[in-house]
């Protein structure tokens, strides 16, 4: 399985931004030096109480010169918000520097307001993400590209640098709705699920839809499956809560009020199905919350929750938020990391 942590460059309160990327990139060198497979960076616009993470490939190239062997994943490049060339550009370059390490993970955002901000109209944001994903992988697997869209285009243009790895970055896609797993499946391309409260288990048929529509487009394999989820490893269960308990529930009061948000503005839909998922963000307690696929606790506890969850659902990779909500001190997130790779991972291998 491969091991992943989900990082948000999170904001500091009373802190200059200096001081939260001088902790985020200190996190990085820590998962380097400890083995992690992949260090997964967000892309967040316009929330300075949550995140110095706007420009993900920038961070990337960073981490890329400063690292060897960790994998640079991006979760995700919102592609609606850029242009196609410029993005598959950066990408390539960021390839080129960590020698193939780049994962290129994208996807649409539900965060409404960052593109009424960017004059972008939310509602066309699932073609503009079809149209801008379709761009690049021509730009990358092509030597010249011409294109004709709805929202793009241009004649004979060579992207320069071409990416390190053949056909560009490996892509990976955000599956955000039952609907979408099988398309993704017919594609080939691996995907992110992700999980905040639920049991991730009740996708087991979204992902055996997108297994299905991976082998009967005829791709080898069986596709792949990483899941996203709250997570933080601790010595005892009780120095786990006492750790995280405040910044997970911060994080889901947050994200409720994005979503609720969301829902005020033009171009959303599924508005039934977000409003209950935010009422319940609203309102959830940590110990209910332990009742899904939250991976909080011991070694021993987050190893036999995650053994059991790859058995049930067949997952290729974890990506956990060990700092979910930013609030946790960076030595204790820092810790929390170190057990991850020293004492759950290993019993992976």
């Amino acid at each position: 399985m491969e091991f992943g942590v989900y990082h948000e460059f999170p904001s500091l309160d009373g802190h200059p931004d200096a001081v939260a990327f001088d902790e985020a990139f200190a996190m990085v060198d820590a998962a380097e030096a400890w083995g992690l497979d992949a260090m997964w960076l967000a892309e967040l616009h316009f929330d300075p109480a949550r995140s110095v993470l706007s420009a993900p490939l920038c961070v990337a190239s960073a981490i890329a010169a400063r690292t060897r062997n960790i994998k640079i994943g991006i979760a995700v490049q919102v592609l609606p918000l850029g242009n196609p060339l410029r993005i598959a550009e950066e990408a390539a370059t960021v390839d080129q520097i960590s020698r193939g390490r780049l994962i290129f993970g994208v996807g649409r955002s539900g965060v409404a307001r960052t593109y009424e901000a960017y004059n972008v109209p939310y509602a066309e944001s699932r073609d503009r993400f079809n149209e801008t994903l379709d761009i690049i992988q021509k730009a990358w697997a092509n030597p010249v590209v011409s294109y004709d869209g709805r929202f793009h285009s241009f004649q004979n243009v060579t992207v320069t640098p071409r990416p390190f790895q053949p056909l560009g970055p490996p892509i990976r896609i955000a599956a955000t709705s039952a609907d979408t797993y099988p398309g993704i499946g017919r594609q080939g391309k691996p995907i992110f699920m992700g999980v905040k409260f639920e049991d991730a288990r009740a996708l087991i048929p979204a992902i055996e839809s997108y297994r299905k529509a991976w082998r009967d487009a005829g791709h080898p394999g069986n596709g792949h499956v990483t899941m996203r989820a709250p997570g933080y490893v601790a010595a005892t269960a009780a120095a786990a809560r006492a750790e995280s308990e405040a910044s997970l529930i911060h994080y889901y009061r947050a994200q409720a009020a994005l979503v609720f948000d969301s829902l005020g503005r033009a171009g959303v839909d599924g508005g039934d199905k977000r409003a209950k998922s935010a009422e319940k963000l609203n309102t959830i307690t940590y110990d209910e919350a332990l009742q899904g696929s939250v991976l909080i606790g011991t070694p021993d506890h987050v190893a036999t929750q995650l053994k059991a969850l790859q058995a049930d659902l067949g997952l290729d990779g974890i990506m956990l938020e060990t700092n979910c909500g930013g609030l946790i001190p960076h030595a204790q997130e820092k810790e929390a990391l170190r057990l991850l790779c020293q004492e759950v991972m290993p019993r992976f291998r």
